[in-house]
């Protein structure tokens, strides 16, 4: 059993500072480290590759040789916190989604040319020639067109791919490793589990939430017709198949928690009604912990760059997972709170006492506070502000609020993200200027690359308060946070 000494939460952000090929790097360790500096709760590591395939400088989890560099993450963190923080990993699967190509080379190159779009040509052009002319004049003819004609040639999904490039479906049964996901994710993730365990992760998150395989297989939009798609049953019996997996391979007293939506906002999309009904089922199969998130989905992205990929987080969906202080007359402030509230109230209606974590634009301590005492959540997690602040939740408990360097919500840290860039802090900055040497500065040698140090006066009397304790145990776990 894992159990937090308090119900501070740190939710898992990607800084991109792994190598390459996914190993912990030194950047790697001082970003954890920092975080571990003020005492969360629970600490959650970054989405984390299942597979062992190229994906950027993100952490992977997909091979043995990765469990070293983790456990060096592990033992630092433990030091740092001198204990207090129960640290999980985020395991994460993705399918393929492709950089918007240039036109040139989307018709020169990755266009399929067969009958069905050789007919439309002809049909669009005027000319039955097109039916049987040489590829190459196709796609020459196509890559001149004016932008009606392509309208009319291209399926929806090929117009996509030249707009937004080319993006996978879990739904795409005509892709035989698409097909084939069932079979496969239950093992990867299990294995993932053992690894996180041998590194010494007090727990693992599965990632089922945002634009990401899992949650795309929780989603109304799955439309699946082998068994794991279609009615909530056939959404979630994977997600439910692989708890099981990963729950045999890690055993009954290790922390399996999982992050999901509590609403897709995109179109045709699932609510908060799925939400709960999952979160039922997720209980009911031995969860250790539910943490709520909102959005962050492709279907309403913005249109990327040529060059560049499509980003989940751009559209009102995104907007919704990380709302800003501009977003509208509400502002960011504990707009996501009502969908764990009901999904808590499901769950324990239903007789579970699974502990729900609760995030976005959570900043103050009353803030979190109010959302504990009217049971809207078990635990409060701030990922924003803790990049703000690492050190908000020691300064809160020493009686120093004051001091807490508080989130502006602009997202200049989502934008860095957007861009795969090392994300910082634009708050740090300030506490910083350019001659000093002794700080250590991104790789664009123009921002300051980790959160300035505190050191914190002699202790105050520890405030009793519910964020300063932990939540009611479920069967293995109980922890905290806020986002």
């Amino acid at each position: 059993m894992t159990v937090a000494e308090q119900r501070t939460w740190v939710p898992a952000m990607v800084p991109w500072r792994a190598t390459e090929d996914g190993f912990v790097t030194p950047e790697v360790l001082d970003w954890y480290a920092r975080f571990a500096e003020g005492r969360p709760g629970v600490l959650v590591v970054e989405a984390t590759g299942i597979r062992d395939i190229p994906s950027g400088p993100l952490l992977r989890i997909g091979d043995d040789r990765f469990i070293p560099g983790l456990r060096r993450l592990v033992e630092l963190v433990r030091d740092r916190s001198e204990g207090h923080t129960r640290l999980f990993i985020q395991a994460i699967d993705f399918v393929a989604v492709r950089r918007r190509p240039a036109p040139a080379a989307f018709f020169g190159r990755y266009l399929a040319i067969d009958d069905a779009l050789r007919a439309r040509v002809a049909e669009a052009l005027g000319e039955a020639r097109w039916r049987s002319a040489p590829e190459p004049d196709v796609r020459a003819a196509l890559a001149g067109a004016p932008r009606p004609v392509i309208e009319r040639v291209l399926t929806p999904r090929d117009l996509e791919a030249l707009d937004y490039g080319y993006r996978e479906r879990i739904w795409d049964m005509h892709l035989p490793h698409i097909r084939a996901l069932p079979d496969v994710l239950p093992g990867l993730f299990a294995q993932a589990g053992r690894r996180a365990r041998e590194a010494g992760f007090d727990g693992i998150e599965l990632h089922y939430a945002h634009a990401y395989t899992m949650a795309s297989f929780l989603s109304r939009l799955n439309t699946r017709d082998d068994g794991y798609g279609g009615t909530r049953e056939g959404r979630v019996r994977l997600p439910l198949e692989v708890v099981r997996a990963v729950r045999a391979c890690v055993g009954d007293d290790y922390t399996v928690g999982i992050r999901y939506l509590g609403e897709e906002v995109v179109e045709g999309g699932s609510d908060v009604d799925d939400a709960a009904w999952f979160g039922v089922r997720f209980a009911a199969a031995g969860v250790d912990y539910l943490s709520v998130s909102k959005g962050g989905r492709f279907e309403d992205a913005k249109q990327p760059k040529v060059g560049e990929a499509v980003y989940p987080y751009t559209g009102r969906s995104g907007h919704e997972c990380m709302p800003t202080v501009i977003s509208d007359e509400r502002g960011p402030f504990g707009r996501n709170v009502p969908l764990a509230a009901a999904i808590r109230r499901a769950v324990r209606a239903a007789g579970h006492e699974t502990p729900v974590v609760t995030s976005g634009g959570i900043a103050t301590f009353d803030q979190a506070e109010a959302i504990l005492a009217r049971g809207d959540a078990d635990a409060v997690a701030a990922a924003r502000q803790t990049l703000a602040d690492p050190d908000w939740f020691r300064k809160i408990r020493l009686g120093l609020g004051e001091q807490v360097r508080r989130c502006e919500f602009t997202n200049y840290c989502e934008g860095l993200d957007q861009h795969h860039k090392q994300v910082t802090c634009k708050l740090w900055d300030r506490e910083w200027t350019p001659d000093d040497s002794t700080v250590r500065l991104a790789s664009d040698g123009r921002r300051r690359l980790t959160a300035p140090p505190w050191t914190p006066p002699y202790p105050r009397p520890r405030p009793r308060s519910r964020a300063a304790t932990a939540p009611r145990r479920s069967r293995r776990a109980s922890g905290s946070g806020p986002a």
